[in-house]
């Protein structure tokens, strides 16, 4: 089929729930992939931070496929070595106790949200009822994570929400404490604030809200699902603030390409959710899992630190090309802020025309590159980069 004959047949079988861009992607290696005619393009997304080692890497796609030789899916009702041997190394990784998988990073994070409430249930017995996430966050799709999630705009149409959230401003320790009322039992927070522009935490109000957890027996949760599985520099983000949480959600670049999410239960949670609690038919999957395992192999220290010193490298040639006046993030995990009157939409399509995928972060440019760009790549994409930003801006 050729590309106006398989659009055709997106719009006319497929919800219109995206704003597709003019372009069919058929294969990719590294952090290159091709469009139906084969010219390349370099792709700075990572397909929204999930082909985390890049298109086609070989370790990975051989243990999918031996995998699915094996074994593509069984009932949780049965055990499985995959799924086994990933939950060992998620804990032995991160210092967390248990595991439970789901599919997507929304799904994670409801698995949160339920542990949080069951935890209340059993110690609080109806006292607390409250879990306080911050204004700008972003936590998913779902009715509940759509609750969670502190956006105004993402709160339309789709009401009435699930009760028991409240929203503080990230970064403003005294509206967090403001917040902070008796009835909540968690927080819940990304230590870079994704969807809501690339904007860090900052480790004074990071250590805030460390403390108030330890000293009123609040859960501390934190969605690592675009920031985790090494995007900045450390395996979680949270590494770079030093704290260890009660919850951890994990999603995106955990798969490598495909769709695993998980939450990580610390000693105060890791017997919370009992039989019957929870579930999901697909939560587990053998083949998902052993890609994430093969993920999991690449991330030794060598590997994080070629992250954290790519990303390093990323920024300072970001913050010396014309029209961009701020670069947010961490790691490779970053956001440009343009000069007035550019639209980071305008400078996507235009990158997108000579060969540079991009993404969106609200008014940002958002940049995602698979961690394992080769330097080749990452310099061809910015020149690309730069070549439009000299052109818009003259």
């Amino acid at each position: 089929m050729n590309f106006s004959q398989i659009k055709e047949l997106d719009q006319t079988y497929i919800a219109g729930t995206y704003a597709r861009n003019d372009l069919l992607v058929q294969q990719g290696k590294g952090a290159t992939c091709q469009d139906d005619t084969s010219r390349p393009l370099i792709d700075f997304s990572s397909g929204i931070g999930v082909n985390s080692i890049g298109y086609g890497n070989p370790a990975w796609v051989q243990a999918v496929k031996e995998q699915i030789d094996k074994l593509s899916h069984i009932s949780n009702l049965y055990y499985t070595e995959p799924m086994a041997r990933l939950a060992e190394a998620l804990c032995k990784r991160t210092g967390m106790k248990k595991v439970f998988f789901a599919n997507s990073g929304a799904e994670a994070n409801e698995g949160a949200i339920k542990t949080a409430r069951k935890y209340m249930s059993d110690h609080y017995n109806g006292e607390r009822d409250t879990i306080l996430t911050l204004v700008n966050s972003f936590h998913g799709r779902t009715i509940a994570t759509l609750a969670a999630t502190g956006q105004d705009t993402m709160h339309r149409h789709f009401g009435p929400f699930p009760q028991g959230f409240v929203h503080a401003k990230a970064n403003d320790i005294a509206d967090l404490n403001a917040k902070l009322t008796d009835r909540v039992g968690a927080i819940l927070l990304e230590c870079v604030q994704g969807e809501g522009g690339v904007i860090p935490l900052e480790q004074e109000f990071v250590d805030a809200v460390a403390e108030v957890c330890r000293r009123r027996d609040i859960l501390l949760m934190v969605d690592e699902v675009q920031t985790g599985v090494g995007r900045t520099g450390k395996f979680l983000a949270l590494e770079h603030f030093g704290i260890q949480p009660d919850v951890v959600t994990l999603a995106k670049g955990l798969g490598g390409g495909l769709p695993i999410g998980a939450v990580l239960f610390g000693e105060k949670t890791q017997d919370v959710l009992g039989k019957g609690d929870h579930g999901s038919t697909f939560g587990g999957n053998p083949v998902c899992c052993a890609g994430a395992r093969a993920v999991l192999e690449t991330m030794d220290e060598a590997f994080l630190a070629r992250v954290a010193e790519t990303g390093d490298y990323l920024r300072k040639r970001l913050e010396a090309m014309p029209g961009i006046v701020e670069v947010t993030g961490m790691g490779m995990m970053l956001g440009a802020t343009l000069v007035e009157g550019l639209k980071n939409t305008d400078v996507i399509t235009a990158c997108g025309r000579q060969g540079l995928i991009l993404l969106p972060a609200k008014h940002k440019l958002r940049f995602l590159p698979p961690l394992t760009i080769s330097r080749e790549e990452l310099d061809t994409g910015l020149a690309i980069l730069e070549n439009v930003l000299t052109n818009l801006t003259n």
